[in-house]
């Protein structure tokens, strides 16, 4: 059976018992990339009302086991991690999602924004482009 892109090797699962931790982590990065909270939830591809309460209480989120979740939660932190390899200070790492960007996957647009389309696909693309450009394959 041929895997689907999306069951790449990049994909990362997050098991429930380790869904809080990692939740609270990406809730942290999201803080550092200056991403509105208003937009955790398109990230996290959950309602505004489900996001806020997984904010409030991360363990809720391991009751949803959900493998979009896993998926999203992989593909952040994979990107946090690529970040912190290609730029190894903290505010260049965490700033490069707001700045614009002439490759061909944003085509002038922020990081940032190519992620917001809301699709677990636009993580993806965006962490195996980091992992391209960090040689990594």
């Amino acid at each position: 059976m041929r895997k689907s892109a999306l069951q790449h090797k990049h994909t990362t699962s997050v098991s429930d018992d380790r869904i809080t931790p990692a939740l609270r982590t990406v809730f942290n990065i999201l803080q550092a990339w200056e991403v509105k909270v208003k937009h955790f939830g398109v990230l996290l591809g959950v309602s505004q009302p489900t996001m806020h309460r997984w904010k409030a209480n991360p363990a809720a989120a391991a009751k949803a086991n959900s493998r979009d979740l896993e998926e999203r939660l992989s593909y952040i932190l994979g990107i946090y991690k690529a970040l912190q390899i290609l730029l190894p200070d903290p505010r260049s790492a965490d700033s490069w999602v707001n700045r614009p960007n002439t490759a061909a996957i944003f085509a002038g647009r922020t990081p940032l924004q190519r992620i917001l389309g809301g699709k677990v696909a636009d993580l993806y693309e965006v962490r195996r482009w980091l992992d391209g450009q960090r040689g990594a394959a």
